[in-house]
């Protein structure tokens, strides 16, 4: 029997390399209205005020992402339209360039880099039950009609601040090879597949649209992550139960993973280097 994880999975802080730590905070602080729940001098965390959704790591000599295995996204959700909405009219008032915005049936999305080129999606997903069976991957993404998500906070000011709620959507990965691919999340960690598509993959636990997504648009066979580059330095998913995080110990070390032991977890890397810690929470930030 194929291995499935938990319905009831979610993802925990995701931890980014950047290459100017009081750069990014601020950065973070002004074009998205998180908070900042620590900073020291090496290491940042910031949210909406609860559990900590990003964790920034300053390395002075990263460069930015090249053609190699890495982060292609990290989605930011937010609990309702109106949040996307308000972050959309942040983005507005201090004029942070994005790239672009989709409607993807199960959820709206707007695009955009941070300093260092680490790629973002800002995020609020439809309902559950308003969610098309293909799930939105039947005919490509809409463009998102910012008149009417706009709409839903008309007459509103821009806030500085996120409201509480936030949490990580999914993460997008560049990989070098589908198969190897789903060799690794789907057949050793346990996620479901929702999509498989000639050059990139969504998987997911519980039927959500998709907490991973991973494609081959740098290049079949692209290299592991190099050292000193800006980018995903682990994201995290938790796991309802301790039991859980020992299955998923048992079978990456049964295929021959590399398996790091944390203290609240397991720290585990694909065949490309990208680590993912799976855990229980609460995660602290330092790990």
């Amino acid at each position: 029997m194929a291995p499935t994880l938990p319905p009831a999975l979610r993802l925990g802080p995701v931890h980014l390399t950047v290459s100017d730590l009081d750069r990014s905070v601020a950065w973070y602080q002004r074009s998205l209205g998180l908070r900042v729940h620590d900073h020291d001098v090496a290491t940042a965390a910031l949210g909406a005020g609860g559990e900590d959704v990003l964790v920034l790591h300053e390395d002075p000599a990263a460069r930015r992402a090249g053609r190699h295995a890495g982060l292609y996204h990290y989605a930011l959700l937010f609990p309702t339209r109106e949040e996307l909405a308000r972050a959309a009219l942040r983005l507005a008032r201090t004029h942070t360039p994005i790239e672009g915005a989709s409607d993807h049936e199960t959820h709206e999305a707007i695009y955009l880099p941070d300093p260092d080129g680490n790629g973002i999606e800002l995020a609020a997903d439809r309902p559950r039950e308003a969610w098309p069976e293909h799930l939105g991957y039947a005919g490509g993404p809409k463009p998102l009609d910012f008149d009417a998500l706009l709409a839903t906070v008309a007459g509103e000011a821009p806030a500085d601040q996120v409201e509480p709620g936030l949490r990580v959507g999914h993460l997008h990965l560049h990989v070098g090879d589908l198969e190897r691919g789903l060799a690794w999340y789907r057949d050793v960690l346990g996620f479901e597949v929702q999509a498989l598509l000639p050059t990139a993959a969504f998987v997911s636990a519980g039927g959500y649209h998709h907490h991973l997504g991973f494609n081959i648009w740098r290049g079949e066979g692209v290299p592991a992550v190099p050292e000193h580059v800006a980018g995903l330095r682990h994201w995290t998913v938790l796991l309802p139960e301790d039991a859980d995080v020992a299955a998923v110990r048992e079978r990456a070390a049964a295929a021959g993973g590399a398996v790091e032991e944390r203290p609240c977890g397991v720290l585990l890397r694909d065949p490309w280097g990208i680590a993912l810690l799976v855990a229980t929470a609460p995660v602290p930030a330092a790990v």
